[in-house]
């Protein structure tokens, strides 16, 4: 319908008490007419106030109510305002209804709640896996169903960048993975997820890989020491001299894996690191520096050490040896003969920078996301030459998770290599 404008209400008004104007004037009672007209107008428009009032308040029907002028108008624009809402209201509760039906397929528990903890709905594996009852918990604080204190402080720490491994505190025998997210506006998303079975068999690996790793220590060292003897048993330029020259080889490849993987396994089965510890850093690096220049010394390699001698850590040696030596012997092991190796620890704005910068081929890009993988290796070949095992990076990525941090690897084919990581000030030396 046409919007009813300024100009049509004037048109209005004057078609009204024009003849009203005239006819007082020729009759000589302007006044009288016009107070009449005032008092008939107003009756006029609170009658139509009053059905309009009706309709809103006490009517249940849709229908219009019938008006006239300027309230036919007024009638029609509530009720298309009336339409609209109804379309929006409908529209939002079809999205409601699909949320809820996409979050009651879920395999999680999920549940919404104010950022102050007021819960606001959950599906239905929420109240089978926590014990929510529904609706009786609406408006209920989180905090007062899931009363562990782990639980409480993660949910006040604002800081969900990593999820929370809880017992069930319906069941003793399994394990709950919980995780918040910032959900629309003040508001957190909870999910939930069994990962019973995950962790057990996580458990699992590496207790077989730390038992099987245990056990082939000893049959290997007896095996290392018998091929010693039969070395000197043997003419050097024999055919017998080199098949113990290749069985030494491929023992000593042996010996570093078995050597990686419990060194891995200690790693992974430390849920957190010894803190009170101090860790010597310049001085780790100049132990690890001595090997690494007796190593590159055969590929006449040119290895470089930028240490700030001051900058020591809390925390465990053997897994900053482990995270640092690795990375270094990595750039020895890929780079070509007569490379260049540099390493540098110093201070920077976050904390401590370690890196290790190379010159050697470069790494692709696609295989650079999959380099922290466990036995993953770009050219297969080529590691085998070198003796590499694929678990190197594996164990540098394990021991920084432990400091918080992260390896960062930057790589040109043709161009060289830099990786590095950042340790928090939070693990300075006070």
């Amino acid at each position: 319908m046409k919007i009813y404008s300024w100009k049509e209400l004037i048109w209005a008004l004057v078609f009204v008490y024009l003849p009203i104007l005239i006819i007082g004037s020729l009759l000589n009672c302007l006044t009288q007419l016009l107070l009449a007209s005032f008092f008939i107008h107003i009756i006029w428009h609170y009658y139509y106030l009053k059905k309009l009032n009706d309709w809103l308040w006490n009517s249940k029907s849709t229908v219009l109510p019938e008006g006239q002028s300027e309230w036919e108008h007024a009638f029609m624009g509530i009720h298309n305002m009336q339409q609209r809402h109804r379309k929006r209201r409908n529209d939002l509760a079809s999205v409601i209804r699909r949320f809820r039906a996409g979050s009651e397929a879920l395999p999680d528990a999920v549940v919404v709640f104010h950022k102050q903890g007021d819960i606001i709905w959950c599906n239905r594996l929420a109240q089978v896996q926590l014990g929510f009852k529904w609706p009786d918990d609406s408006g209920e604080n989180i905090t007062n169903l899931i009363r562990n204190p782990l639980f409480v402080r993660y949910l006040q720490s604002n800081n969900y960048d990593q999820p929370l491994d809880l017992i069930s505190p319906n069941n003793p025998e399994k394990t709950l993975e919980f995780r918040v997210m910032p959900y629309a506006k003040h508001q957190r998303i909870l999910i939930v997820r069994d990962v019973t079975t995950y962790r057990q068999l996580d458990e699992m690996r590496r207790s077989f890989v730390a038992n099987v790793s245990h056990e082939l220590r000893t049959p290997l060292t007896v095996l290392q020491g018998y091929i010693e003897i039969l070395e000197t048993q043997v003419p050097p330029d024999s055919k017998q001299a080199k098949a113990i020259t290749v069985l030494e080889q491929q023992t000593g490849r042996m010996c570093s894996l078995v050597e990686q993987l419990m060194t891995l396994s200690k790693i992974e089965s430390g849920p957190n690191i010894d803190l009170d510890g101090s860790v010597n850093v310049p001085a780790l690096l100049a132990q690890i520096e001595s090997e690494a220049l007796t190593l590159g010394r055969k590929k006449a390699l040119h290895i470089q050490f930028n240490v700030t001698k001051d900058l020591h850590l809390r925390g465990d040696q053997m897994q900053l040896r482990s995270a640092m030596a690795n990375l270094i012997y990595n750039a020895i092991n890929y780079t070509p003969e007569k490379g260049a190796i540099k390493v540098i620890w110093r201070r920077c704005e976050e904390g401590a920078y370690f890196c290790v910068m190379d010159n050697g081929d470069g790494i692709a890009p696609e295989h650079i996301l999959h380099l922290t993988e466990r036995f993953y290796r770009v050219d297969g070949s080529r590691s085998r030459n070198t003796g590499g095992s694929g678990l190197g990076l594996s164990i540098v990525k394990r021991a920084l998770m432990h400091y918080d941090s992260q390896l960062n690897i930057e790589s040109n084919l043709g161009e060289g290599s830099q990786f590095s990581f950042v340790i928090s000030k939070n693990y300075f030396v006070d």
